[in-house]
C-alpha cells in the first residue's frame, strides 16, 4: 500500500479486517506523534504524571496515589503496563510490585483514558492543564461511582504536588451518546447545550492514553449518516471485538441550537478575554453559516487520516481551526477579520519570534515561523505583538476597536441566526438577552459613560510619568479643555505633542485614567493648571476619592443584576473641582465667618458657593458614568438627577460628597450632603413632597414624587402654573375629519396608528421615495430619500431601530414572560407614482444580510456647556470628536467614510446607532426624537460627503 493510498471500507463491497487494522494503526501513529509533542513540553515530573495515569486506573494499591479502597473500580481495558511504566512507579514507591490480573476475562470497568486540552498542540504552554476523560462501563453502581470520583480527586491533588494541574471527568459512553451527563466535561466546558460541538472537539483533539479506541475512527466520512447501521455491522459480524472499541456517537448532524449555545459561551468569555474567544467564535460562525450541511472539522480530520495524510503540523488542532476560518474569510474577502484571527492565534500560542533564536527551536516556534512567513508579517509587526506586555493606551485602543467589532458582529450573527432558524428556546432567548446586556455594559457607548479600553488586551496600562494640562480650546474660542500627555513635559514642550486623551472637564479625564489603570499609585504627574485653580493637593485627593469609590479590579457582574435595569451602587459627588468659589465672587465684601454660615449663601450675601458638581457613578452593571453640572441651577439639577436614579427598595447606593477647593471645602461638602440626604428621606417616604430651596435670591422647587423627581426654577408664579398644567406624554389616537388631508398619503396612514408599535410606511415616486414613521406614541416622522430598491431604503432604518431598541431594553427590567421589543411593522402605500394613495400593503420586516458586514457610524449626542449640544461620531469604532476637529467634524468623518469604501459609486451615509442619554438622562426617549436627531446628523454628514 502506498503512502497516499486512501482506505475506503465499504459495507456493500465487504469489509476487510486488515484494512480496519491499518486504519486504527494510522490513528495511533498520529496519536503517538501528538503524545510525543505533549511530553516534550512537560517537565520530568509532569511527564511522570501523564505516564502513570493508566497504571493508577488499572490497579488499586495502597502505596500508589489515588488509592481509596480495595473495592474502587479498577482495571483498564486492553492495558498492561510496560517495563518503563513499572520502573517509574517503583521510583515513586519502591515497595510497589505489579501483579497481573488472573483469569480468562478479568473485569475491566475502566474502558478508556483520553487527554483533552492544549497539550500536544501548537498552543501548549507551561501552565496548560490536563483534562482527562475517564470512560467507564455502564454497570457501575452509585457507590462505585462515588469511590471512583474520590479516586479522581485524590489523583488531582497528587498531580498538583508534581506541578501538574489535572482534572478528571467520568464518562459513561452509553449515557453520553444519549446526551445525558451529570457534570461539565472540561475546564472550558459550557454545559449540556454543546453535546455535538464538544464531541467534534473531542474527536479531532483528544489524545488516547490507554484502553479502548473510538469506533468512530473506523467509520468512513461518507457513512457518517449511516453510523448506527455501519457500527452495528462491524460488531455483529465481528469485524472488530466489542471490547476493543467504545462508542461516543457520530457527527452526521449538529442541532442549530448548539451554535447559539457555543456562541453565547464564547461571547461571555470574550468580554474579559477576547483573544481566547475569537478563534472559537469564528469557527461557530463558519459552522452556523453552513448549517444544515456542516462538514465539521472532526470529519475533515478523519478524512485526512483515511487518505493517509498524517502531517502533524497540518493536523494540529489549532492549525486545523485556523485553516477553516482562513478559507471562510478569504472567500468573503474579509481581510481585516482574517488579520485579527491571525493575531489572536499568534498571541494564544505566545511564542515570541523576535527573541534570541535557540539552536534547537521547538516545533511550535518552527511552525509559528512558517505561518508568519505565509502571512507576510515583517519584523515590525512581530515586534509589536511580542511587546504586548508593554502595550499602552494607543496600541490597546486600536486593538480594542477590532475586538469589539468582532464581538458585536458575533452577537448580531447569533441573534439573526436564532431568528432565522426559529430554534432559540426560551432559555436561549433569555441567555441572548442577558448576554446582550453584558456586551452593552462592557462596550456600548453612551454620553457620560467611561469607556473601558482594555478587555484582556494588555496586562498593564499604567504610565510612569504623565503631564496634565489645562489650556484654551483652539477649535472653539472661549472654551477650555484638559489634555493628558505621555512623559513629564514643560510648558514649552507639551504643545508639540499629541495628547493621549482630551476632555472638556477634568473629572471625566481622571475617571477614564483610573478606570483604565492609566494612572496608578506609582504614576508621577506633572501639572500645568492653566487658568484653573487646580492644585496638586486637590489633584491627589480627587484621585484618592476615585480609588475609594471605584475599587479595581471590578468583579464580574452576576446574572441577577442583569435581569433588572442598572442602578447606582456607588456615587461620588465632587464640588467645585479646580475652582476657588471665593475667587469667582471676589467683588463681594467676603468675611471669614463661623461654621454656621451657609455655603449656599455667603456672609449674608445671596451668592451661591456651589458652582460646579461632578457626579461619578458606578452602577450594578459595572458601568462607570460621569456627569457635569454647572450654571445657576447646578446643585438642584444634580440632586434631581441623583434622586431620579435611586433604586426602589432598601438597597441604596453609597454616597460620598467631597470638596477640595481652596476655601471652605469641608463646609461646602457637608452642606451639599445634608441637602441631598433631606431630599432623599422625603422621597423614600413614597409621598408627594415639594422641597423648597433658596439659592441666589431665587426659589427652586424639587417635586419629589414616587418614581419621578422634577426640578422647577420659579421665575414667577405663572411659570409654575404653566409647568404643572403640562400633561405627561403618552399615546394619543388621532381622529381625522373625513375632508382633512383627503388627497395626501397621511389621510390613509394616520388612522392606522396603534400603541406600543412602530409603523413604517413608504411610497415610491420614480427615483425617490417618501418614508413615514408613526412611533409608539403616534408621533409622525417623515423623510424623502433616493429610491433604488426596497432593501437599500429600509435596511438602514431597520438597523437603526434595532440599535435604539437595544439601548432601551438595557434600561428596563427583563421579564422573561414579556417581550421587550416594540413591534415594528412595514407597509407600502400603493399605487406608486403621483396621485392619491388608495391602499396599504404589509411588507415583511427587512433583514440585514447576515453574511454582509456593514460599516458602523455611531453618534453620541450630549450636553457640553449649558444650553449647548456636543456630537461625537464613531466610524467603525474609531472616535471623531468636536473637541478634536471643531467645526470640521463632519468633513473629517466624511473623508474617513469615503476612504473606507471599496465602491467608487457615491451613495448616502446612514447613522446606524444613536445615543441620546446625555440629553434624556436615563429616560427612554420616543422613537420620533431619535429619528429627528438621526435625520439632522445624516443631513450634515451627507452634505459633507458631497464636498469630498
Amino acid at each position: 500500500m502506498t503512502r497516499n493510498h486512501e482506505i475506503r471500507p465499504d459495507l456493500d463491497e465487504g469489509i476487510d479486517r486488515k484494512v480496519l487494522s491499518q486504519l486504527r494503526a494510522r490513528f495511533l501513529k498520529l496519536n503517538e506523534g501528538r503524545m510525543a509533542r505533549a511530553m516534550e513540553g512537560l517537565s520530568t515530573r509532569q511527564q511522570g504524571v501523564l505516564s502513570l495515569l493508566p497504571l493508577f486506573f488499572h490497579v488499586n494499591h495502597p502505596l500508589l496515589p489515588g488509592y481509596v479502597s480495595g473495592s474502587t473500580p479498577a482495571g483498564l481495558s486492553n492495558y498492561e503496563p510496560d517495563a518503563d511504566t513499572l520502573a517509574e512507579a517503583q521510583r515513586l514507591t519502591r515497595s510497589f510490585s505489579y501483579k497481573p490480573r488472573h483469569g480468562s476475562n478479568p473485569p475491566r470497568p475502566i474502558h478508556g483514558l483520553f487527554l483533552m486540552g492544549s497539550l500536544g498542540t501548537l498552543a501548549q504552554a507551561d501552565q496548560s492543564d490536563m483534562d482527562v476523560w475517564v470512560c467507564h462501563g455502564p454497570d457501575l453502581s452509585e457507590s462505585e461511582l462515588a469511590e471512583l470520583r474520590k479516586k479522581c480527586q485524590l489523583l488531582e491533588t497528587w498531580a498538583a504536588s508534581q506541578g501538574a494541574e489535572a482534572h478528571f471527568f467520568l464518562i459513561d459512553p452509553a449515557r453520553f451518546v444519549r446526551g445525558e451527563r451529570d457534570t461539565q466535561l472540561s475546564s472550558e466546558d459550557c454545559g449540556t447545550t454543546q453535546h455535538y460541538l464538544l464531541l467534534d472537539e473531542f474527536y479531532r483533539t483528544a489524545i488516547w492514553l490507554a484502553g479502548r479506541t473510538p469506533i468512530w475512527w473506523l467509520v468512513p466520512v461518507y457513512e457518517e449518516s449511516s453510523y448506527d447501521r455501519y457500527t452495528h455491522t462491524l460488531l455483529s459480524k465481528r469485524f472488530i471485538r466489542a471490547d476493543e472499541t467504545l462508542d461516543l456517537g457520530h457527527l452526521a448532524f449538529i442541532p442549530p441550537g448548539e451554535y447559539i449555545g457555543a456562541g453565547l459561551w464564547q461571547l461571555f468569555k470574550g468580554i474579559e478575554s477576547p483573544y481566547k474567544s475569537v478563534l472559537k467564535l469564528l469557527l461557530t460562525e463558519v459552522y452556523a453559516s453552513e448549517h444544515p450541511r456542516v462538514h465539521c472539522l472532526s470529519l475533515r480530520f478523519k478524512q485526512a487520516v483515511f487518505a493517509n495524510q498524517l502531517d502533524l503540523d497540518e493536523l494540529d488542532p489549532y492549525v486545523v481551526v485556523y485553516r477553516r476560518i482562513e478559507e471562510y474569510l478569504i472567500a468573503r474577502n474579509e481581510t481585516e477579520r482574517l488579520e485579527l484571527v491571525r493575531r489572536a492565534l499568534y498571541l494564544k500560542v505566545n511564542r515570541k519570534l523576535t527573541g534570541s533564536n535557540s539552536r534547537n527551536p521547538s516545533w511550535q516556534r518552527a511552525l509559528l515561523e512558517r505561518l508568519a512567513q505565509e502571512w507576510h508579517w515583517d519584523q515590525r509587526q512581530l515586534a509589536l505583538l511580542d511587546s504586548r506586555s508593554q502595550w499602552k493606551v494607543r496600541q490597546v485602543g486600536a486593538e480594542r476597536r477590532a475586538l469589539v467589532n468582532e464581538l458585536n458582529y458575533s452577537y448580531r450573527f447569533l441573534t439573526q441566526f436564532a431568528r432565522n432558524e426559529q430554534t432559540a428556546s426560551r432559555i436561549n432567548k433569555r441567555d441572548l438577552s442577558v448576554l446582550g446586556r453584558r456586551l452593552y455594559a462592557a462596550f456600548e457607548r453612551k454620553a457620560g459613560k467611561v469607556e473601558f479600553i482594555n478587555p484582556g488586551i494588555a496586562p498593564d496600562l499604567a504610565e510612569d510619568t504623565l503631564t496634565l494640562v489645562h489650556a484654551p480650546d483652539r477649535k472653539e474660542p472661549g472654551q477650555y479643555q484638559w489634555g493628558l500627555y505621555n512623559g513629564s513635559l514643560t510648558a514649552l514642550e507639551w504643545e508639540h505633542f499629541a495628547p493621549i486623551k482630551r476632555s472638556r472637564h477634568l473629572l471625566e479625564l481622571l475617571t477614564w485614567c483610573h478606570r483604565n489603570g492609566v494612572i496608578d499609585s506609582s504614576t508621577r504627574l506633572a501639572l500645568h493648571p492653566g487658568s484653573s485653580d487646580l492644585s496638586e493637593f486637590e489633584l491627589f485627593n480627587l484621585l484618592g476619592s476615585l480609588q475609594q469609590t471605584i475599587a479595581l479590579p471590578l468583579p464580574t457582574v452576576a446574572e441577577e443584576p442583569l435581569l433588572r435595569a442598572a442602578v447606582p451602587s456607588e456615587v461620588l459627588i465632587l464640588v467645585n473641582v479646580g475652582i476657588d468659589p471665593l475667587k469667582h465672587h471676589r467683588d463681594l465684601n467676603i468675611l471669614m465667618t463661623t461654621e454656621r454660615t451657609d455655603s449656599l449663601s455667603y456672609a449674608g450675601v445671596r451668592e451661591n458657593l456651589v458652582l460646579t458638581l461632578d457626579q461619578v457613578t458606578l452602577n450594578s452593571w459595572n458601568e462607570v458614568l460621569v456627569k457635569r453640572f454647572d450654571g445657576p441651577h447646578a446643585l438642584l439639577d444634580c440632586i434631581s438627577d441623583y434622586l431620579n436614579n435611586l433604586p426602589d427598595g432598601p438597597q441604596q447606593p453609597k454616597l460620598r460628597v467631597r470638596c477640595f477647593c481652596h476655601n471652605r471645602a469641608q463646609f461646602i461638602a457637608q452642606r451639599v450632603e445634608d441637602i441631598i440626604e433631606t431630599a432623599h428621606d422625603l422621597l423614600l417616604s413614597r409621598l408627594n413632597h415639594r422641597y423648597l430651596i433658596q439659592v441666589e435670591q431665587r426659589y427652586h422647587v424639587l417635586e419629589l414624587n414616587p418614581g419621578q423627581v422634577r426640578h422647577i426654577a420659579l421665575e414667577s408664579l405663572p411659570a409654575l402654573i404653566d409647568y404643572l398644567a403640562v400633561e405627561r406624554t403618552s399615546y394619543s389616537p388621532l381622529h381625522l375629519d373625513p375632508k382633512a388631508l383627503e388627497d395626501h398619503d397621511l389621510a390613509l396612514l394616520l388612522p392606522t396608528g396603534q400603541p406600543e408599535c412602530v409603523q413604517v410606511f413608504y411610497r415610491v415616486y420614480e427615483d425617490q421615495a417618501d418614508l413615514y414613521v408613526l412611533d409608539e406614541l403616534n408621533t409622525l416622522w417623515q423623510q424623502r430619500l433616493p429610491w433604488h430598491d426596497e432593501q437599500s431604503l429600509l435596511v438602514p432604518l431597520q438597523r437603526f431601530l434595532q440599535s435604539i431598541q437595544y439601548r432601551r431594553d438595557a434600561l428596563l427590567p427583563m421579564e422573561t414572560s414579556q417581550p421587550l421589543n416594540l413591534d415594528t411593522l412595514y407597509c407600502q402605500l400603493l399605487p406608486s407614482g403621483p396621485g392619491r394613495a388608495r391602499r396599504i400593503e404589509a411588507r415583511p420586516v427587512p433583514q440585514t444580510p447576515v453574511n454582509k458586514p456593514f460599516y458602523d457610524v455611531q453618534a453620541i449626542v450630549g450636553k457640553s456647556a449649558p444650553g449647548q449640544v456636543q456630537v461625537t461620531l464613531y466610524c467603525n469604532q474609531r472616535e471623531f470628536s468636536a473637541l478634536e476637529h471643531g467645526d470640521q467634524l463632519f468633513s473629517v468623518v466624511a473623508r474617513e467614510i469615503v476612504g473606507q469604501r471599496r465602491e467608487t459609486e457615491r451613495y448616502r451615509c446612514y447613522i446606524t446607532d444613536l445615543d441620546l442619554s446625555g440629553l434624556l438622562g436615563d429616560g427612554p426617549g420616543s422613537t420620533h426624537l431619535y429619528l429627528h436627531y438621526k435625520a439632522d446628523l445624516e443631513r450634515a454628514l451627507n452634505e459633507a460627503l458631497d464636498q469630498v
